[in-house]
């Protein structure tokens, strides 16, 4: 039994290092983009699909890859990812043409959808409700280190090697994570096979497509540009089809829909996937305002850029250590509570930067800021998972990631537009050209060029304080979303009475009550 023990966790080590590498994989590349634009001779179109593309491919593939392991067996799909993960890290080293770049990056995103969903899903299969807290700490430790480690890692491998290896460290992590799958992992999949739910599919990619790339264009041309709204008008109406869809479908007497809505009927399960998305929203305030200051405002590169925000891993790493006896002791719903309004008192203190701040300010909210997010990302999947049996632990799993993956564009938008217009509305451009005041109102990285090209401090000054005045305002906005977790928290996650009807009602072992109470 020991062994088997051990075996499990090391599986979940394992799987752990997959996740890290999909993570890793999205931000290295935004070290690497100048160089890919020198190397394979991009135009700017091709360097936003670089990213784009994978964005979409991975949120749209998220359901379809959950109802192949629910059918066919999460463990063969997990083998197909990591193989075809590996697969596509190569190809994307070797890539000789934007296209081709773009085409392996599509094969990583359908990949690292299939990795992630299924790690997920493992989880509920391997772990008892008692260990799942702190499987799924350890996995959010591994979502979060790649924010840090993705610059660190990328910009030392861009100084000293060729661009390539910035990819091909992928292969090696695919492997271990094949032979662990292979070796540790048992099968499993739905006892009855669900049928492959074409329309499902169709409406669930398509819609999800459709509204992930509306948000990128949000995030880049503002929200009332038709390149935006259409997508997101678009998105939000085929994701309503598919609604009613599975909903038609799932009431006929054989039908077998992509996604049972009976999940939903779980109060832990809905509130839980719903509060993860929250948070996703909320912490894109620290993770798409700070490179940006450490970079343009501070002046340091990219690598030193990923040291900075060691002290925000260091917090998230403490708060999901601290998440298995929070659970124990005060259950989930004060739990995410808790942890969301540490997260929203860190967001808080962020947006009183100044030009004054030095780095001991920094240490110390955004170290605060990250126990907050451990706490809350533990609770809340835990909470998403704890009523998921393992029969169905795929699509619950790829339904939260999902929302998870739209979270990330959307929360990037809407922090955008915040710093934009506050940026703009500060910024102090007396006397220059309208043309070249355009430029300086873009973006902080516009105004910088601007100022360095005109030998001009005092509009470098006036850049430096506009951004930051827009970045304060951003995180005030990031704290708000946080202090709505915590009130939908305190309103929703289900109370210790509620939890054992349910148990009572579904024949779960009382043990659920010890995990979440």
């Amino acid at each position: 039994m020991k062994s088997n023990t051990n075996s499990k966790w090391w599986a979940l080590g394992a799987l752990t290092l997959a996740v890290l590498a999909v993570g890793l994989d999205a931000t290295i590349l935004s070290v690497a983009i100048p160089t890919l634009a020198t190397a394979l001779n991009a135009k700017e179109s091709d360097l936003q699909w670089f990213s784009s593309g994978y964005l979409l491919t991975l949120a749209a593939a998220m359901l379809p890859a959950g109802l192949l392991g629910d059918r066919f067996g999460r463990k063969k799909v997990m083998l197909m990812a990591l193989l075809l993960f590996g697969c596509g890290s190569i190809a994307s080293a070797y890539s000789q043409t934007p296209g081709e770049f773009i085409a392996a990056r599509t094969i990583l995103g359908v990949a690292g959808a299939g990795i992630v969903v299924m790690a997920v899903s493992t989880m509920t299969v391997l772990f008892t409700e008692e260990e799942r807290p702190k499987a799924v700490a350890i996995w959010g430790i591994a979502n979060f280190l790649s924010m840090p480690i993705g610059p660190i890692l990328g910009g030392w491998l861009l100084t000293h090697y060729w661009w390539g290896w910035v990819f091909l460290i992928n292969a090696p992590v695919a492997l271990i994570g094949l032979l662990a799958t292979l070796m540790i992992i048992p099968e499993s999949r739905a006892p009855v096979l669900p049928s492959f739910d074409v329309l499902g599919v169709l409406f669930s990619t398509g819609g999800l497509v459709s509204l992930t790339y509306g948000l990128i264009e949000a995030g880049h041309s503002g929200w009332t540009d038709p390149s935006a709204v259409i997508p997101m008008i678009a998105g939000v109406i085929v994701l309503a089809g598919f609604f009613f869809w599975e909903r038609w479908l799932g009431g006929r007497p054989h039908g077998q829909p992509l996604v049972d809505l009976t999940l939903f009927r779980s109060t832990s399960f809905t509130w839980g996937v719903l509060l993860a998305a929250v948070l996703v929203l909320s912490m894109v305030g620290v993770m798409f305002t700070l490179p940006q200051y450490f970079q343009g405002v501070q002046g340091i590169n990219a690598m030193g850029s990923g040291v900075r925000l060691i002290p925000l891993v260091v917090g998230l790493t403490v708060g999901a250590g601290l998440t298995t006896r929070l659970l124990k002791v005060i259950g989930a719903k004060f739990g995410a509570a808790i942890g969301f309004a540490i997260l929203a008192a860190g967001m808080f203190l962020g947006s009183t930067t100044n030009t004054g701040s030095g780095d001991n300010f920094l240490i110390l909210w955004t170290a605060i800021a990250g126990i907050g997010l451990g706490i809350t990302m533990a609770t809340t999947v835990s909470a998403a998972l704890i009523e998921i049996s393992a029969e169905n632990s795929g699509v619950a799993s790829a339904v939260m990631q999902a929302l998870q993956k739209t979270g990330g564009p959307l929360g990037a938008a809407i922090m955008g537009s915040v710093l934009s217009a506050a940026y703009q509305n500060q910024l102090q451009l007396n006397g220059l050209p309208p043309s070249v005041a355009a430029v300086a109102r873009s973006s902080l990285f516009g105004g910088l060029a601007v100022a360095q090209k005109l030998h001009s401090s005092t509009l470098l000054g006036s850049v430096h304080i506009a951004f930051i005045n827009g970045m304060d305002a951003s995180l005030v906005v990031a704290a708000g979303i946080a202090g709505a977790g915590v009130i939908l928290a305190l309103l929703f996650l289900p109370h210790r009475t509620q939890l054992k009807q349910i148990s009572a009602q579904e024949g779960q072992p009382s043990q659920m009550e010890n995990i979440l109470l």
